[in-house]
């Protein structure tokens, strides 16, 4: 159950632009990270350029004014080799079908235990037996 978050500069995306960057998340954690059919939860914050700070160098990397910083919060059940397919996955795909370059691609994932999500009804559905509300 991934919750995907995307932040980027205010203006440098048109609507097309973040729903195709949105559908490019979900088939690349649908084809890496196992997620289910429907288990789409994103949300896209734009922020004016002061309130947007980054590295524009950091760890040799050259960014642009066309960063996406994204964050999964995802549960704490894949190994490594499948969060790397994911990363390389979210790269290529925003990169070709997006037109992202890959320097402006920044991930970060975080993990949880599966007892701190509930989907709904105030339930834990993934260690909760009974999920009727």
């Amino acid at each position: 159950m991934p919750l995907t978050q995307i932040s980027l500069r205010k203006g440098t995306k048109t609507n097309a632009q973040k729903a195709a960057i949105m559908n490019e998340l979900y088939r690349a954690m649908r084809e890496t990270i196992d997620v289910p059919d429907d288990d789409k939860f994103m949300t896209i914050s734009e922020f004016e350029p002061e309130d947007f700070v980054f590295g524009r160098h950091y760890m040799d990397i050259a960014r642009s004014d066309d960063l996406l910083i994204i964050q999964l919060t995802i549960s704490d059940t894949r190994p490594w080799e499948k969060k790397r397919a994911l990363l390389r996955r979210i790269a290529d795909g925003l990169e070709k079908n997006v037109g992202v370059r890959p320097e402006d691609i920044f991930v970060n994932l975080v993990e949880t235990k599966l007892e701190n999500w509930s989907l709904g009804h105030g339930i834990a559905q993934y260690v909760e037996k009974d999920t009727a509300a």
